[in-house]
């Protein structure tokens, strides 16, 4: 158990925009495979490796990330001692506008802790990964930092950290979104720093006006510190633009996917809500392959989608390829195919949206269509 060790979550990404998706919420906050948020995976992982001291660092639309963790009860981090922080940003006097060259807040939060070594996440990937072998080959190495990497490569319109190392994974060389290049080793949001360094690394960058404190940016610091790589080998989904989102969420339909993501030894917590099973009218049509969650009312046919809580499908629609998020209201003949339909939506009756593999048509939140 990791009981030396805090967590810190940074809960936005300004490189990484999922159009109407994340414009009413943090990029963390986003709906994941019918019940869950992105969060819910890190949160997640840093419990079941033995982390309890947590901060979230929420710099904008940060409420529907705040309404989904609470008080962190259903990760049991709800403490007296130790729990859940969330880190708010610092508000500029003078314009009433966050403050993002002001790392205090975060400086606060981790010389607070007693704890030895921070885990910094971002919060554009989903996985289920144990932290322990970072940690062991971390001080193995004797690094000032050391990082979680993928053997993906590079992937048309993916962003990217690809980096290059030495022998001892010492990391020589990053390119960032660079198409071109021959590394398949990429980098991702993981990463272990001792907390007197990190410390060090954040009154420097106020001291500068450095604006977003990131794990790009700590990376870049690879010419003045030891920064080790270490891979991993585990099921890993970037979310980067909507359509490596909606490739994760289809993926969720494949059982070995979806067993291997959420492990019996490691589970993957979230909010709570208490609702009826869903139900499948006998006058419905087809339903196969659908992963659907509790409070749903299936009265048409639904093939190869994901079904977030209370979505409602209406009598003879037809819903093919799609992602649903919560309390979607589907109207008697309606047709979907390849459409992602975002919170309290309402598609009215006879209505046809047609999108395409890979191009999904994206419906914001509150619609009415």
């Amino acid at each position: 158990m990791l009981t030396d060790a805090m967590g810190l979550i940074l809960a936005d990404n300004r490189r990484i925009q999922l159009g109407a998706l994340n414009q009413p919420r943090a990029l963390a906050a986003v709906p994941f495979a019918g019940r869950f948020r992105i969060i819910d995976f890190t949160l997640s992982n840093m419990v079941n490796c033995g982390i309890k001291r947590i901060g979230v660092v929420a710099l904008t639309r940060y409420k529907s990330l705040m309404d989904h963790v609470g008080t962190g009860s259903w990760w049991d981090l709800d403490r007296m001692r130790q729990g859940l922080y969330l880190i708010p940003p610092y508000i500029n006097p003078v314009t009433r506008a966050p403050d993002r060259t002001d790392a205090q807040g975060i400086i606060d939060y981790v010389e607070s802790g007693d704890q030895k070594y921070v885990f910094i996440s971002a919060g554009d990937y989903v996985s289920n990964v144990h932290y322990r072998p970072l940690l062991d080959s971390h001080k193995a190495s004797g690094a000032d930092m050391s990082v979680y990497y993928a053997r993906d490569g590079k992937k048309e319109s993916a962003l990217s950290l690809a980096i290059e190392t030495d022998e001892d994974s010492r990391i020589t060389g990053l390119m960032v979104d660079f198409p071109y290049s021959a590394s398949e080793l990429n980098a991702f949001g993981l990463l272990v720093i001792e907390k007197d360094l990190l410390i060090r690394i954040l009154t420097e960058m106020m001291a500068r006006g450095i604006a977003d404190f990131s794990i790009l940016g700590l990376l870049q610091l690879y010419d003045r510190f030891n920064i080790r790589a270490v891979e991993h080998k585990g099921l890993l989904f970037r979310i980067y633009d909507i359509r490596s989102y909606f490739e994760a969420s289809m993926s969720m339909l494949d059982d070995e996917i979806r067993r291997g993501l959420f492990s019996h030894d490691r589970p993957i917590y979230t909010k709570v809500k208490n609702e009826a099973p869903c139900i499948v009218s006998p006058e419905s049509g087809h339903v196969d392959n659908v992963l659907s969650s509790d409070g749903c009312v299936i009265m048409g046919e639904v093939k190869n989608s994901v079904l977030f809580r209370g979505c409602v499908i209406g009598r003879n629609a037809r819903v093919t390829n799609s992602v649903l998020f919560q309390d979607v209201q589907i109207s008697e003949g309606v047709v979907l195919d390849h459409v992602i339909v975002d919170k309290n939506s309402v598609i009215k009756m006879g209505g046809r949206l047609l999108g395409q593999p890979g191009y999904p048509i994206v419906i914001g939140k509150n619609s009415i269509v």
